[in-house]
């Protein structure tokens, strides 16, 4: 398999032997960046908080209107919003805090040889991508200075979608693509993956050109991945 993955379970990733790592690298491989998620980026583009505030902000908006437009007093509504309102505070802030606990137990690293990636909050998988079975990344950087690298895998190789999510390209269903999300200083680190990728596969890196919001396929030059 291209992914090899390892389920591991206890408290802070006590059994890694390197941090947001299965094993300790070989001597003749090097990390050359290691991050995690930002966790309000994550929130706000994974989980989709400012959309569910809004959605939130729209029922408790009926709710009043309705008791008003039933001959209820102003009183009355304020008891209506009152009685929900603490529901959606605190439905809004279990999102929140999952949001920080999907940034906090995700480790992404990068190595002169494959991306890794430890993902999950209880239950932690690890990824492991060779560069020889890496197509082509992508990068699309956000306004608040992270970004997203998407990773297009080879031929066949797949990672199911729901076993990664968040930690995916958005609606690539078919032909799932794992994706460094939410990563800041995003133009550094595809940088970095472009150079080690290029060096790793004798391919000339083509440089990240992308602008803020838009998608910028071709990180990685080609598809010489395959030799």
């Amino acid at each position: 398999m291209t992914q090899g993955h390892r389920h591991t379970t206890g408290h802070e990733h006590d059994y890694e032997p390197v941090h947001g790592l299965p094993e300790v690298l070989p001597v003749q491989e090097h990390m050359l960046w290691q991050g995690s998620p930002d966790w309000r980026a994550l929130a706000r583009r994974a989980f989709h908080v400012p959309a569910l505030v809004l959605y939130f902000a729209a029922v408790l908006a009926a709710r009043v209107a309705y008791v008003l437009s039933q001959g209820g007093s102003s009183v009355d509504a304020l008891r209506a919003l009152v009685v929900l309102l603490p529901l959606v505070v605190f439905a809004i802030a279990l999102i929140v805090g999952l949001a920080w606990l999907t940034a906090r137990g995700s480790v992404y690293t990068i190595t002169d040889r494959r991306v890794v990636m430890r993902v999950g909050i209880v239950l932690t998988v690890t990824f492991n991508i060779p560069f020889k079975r890496i197509a082509a990344a992508g990068l699309r950087r956000h306004r608040d200075g992270t970004g997203d690298i998407p990773i297009a895998l080879l031929g066949t190789d797949r990672i199911a979608f729901l076993h990664i999510w968040p930690h995916v390209r958005p609606w690539r269903f078919s032909k799932p693509e794992p994706m460094l999300r939410c990563v800041p200083d995003a133009e550094t680190v595809a940088r970095q993956l472009s150079e080690a990728w290029s060096r790793a596969n004798e391919t000339p890196a083509v440089p990240a050109a992308a602008t803020d919001g838009r998608s910028a396929a071709g990180t990685l030059a080609g598809h010489g991945a395959a030799a």
